[in-house]
């Protein structure tokens, strides 16, 4: 997958936005404002993804490219290495996840906004 198909899925998503919030090369993909997806556009090796933490840890046993979330909290974050066993297919899967995870967290004032 190349930088360009993943910020494609993730601009697809209803109420998405990207931004660079901190520094020039993290980008940062969020729903109605809340992060769901980071990853570096200068060396695109991997994706923080969020992830239900019972979930991520059955991920990091089955895959080599999930590792616990760099920089982030370990127990609702994977690292999703894109030059190892996990297909595109896969990435999408739970890049489609996150986004659910995080959007399900939103206030339901928001939640509804976005719906509509």
């Amino acid at each position: 997958m190349t930088i360009e198909e993943f910020r494609e899925l993730c601009l697809s998503l209803p109420g998405t936005t990207e931004d660079l919030p901190f520094d020039e090369s993290t980008l940062a993909f969020k729903v109605m404002g809340k992060i769901f997806a980071i990853t570096d556009i200068d060396n695109f090796e991997y994706v923080n993804l969020k992830c239900d933490p019972e979930t991520a840890l059955e991920l990091r046993d089955r895959y080599e490219a999930i590792k616990a979330g760099y920089h982030m909290n370990k127990k609702h974050w994977n690292s999703v290495y894109f030059s190892s066993d996990a297909n595109d297919s896969s990435i999408k899967e739970w890049t489609m996840e996150s986004y659910r995870l995080v959007k399900e967290k939103l206030p339901a004032g928001i939640r509804k906004q976005l719906e509509e």
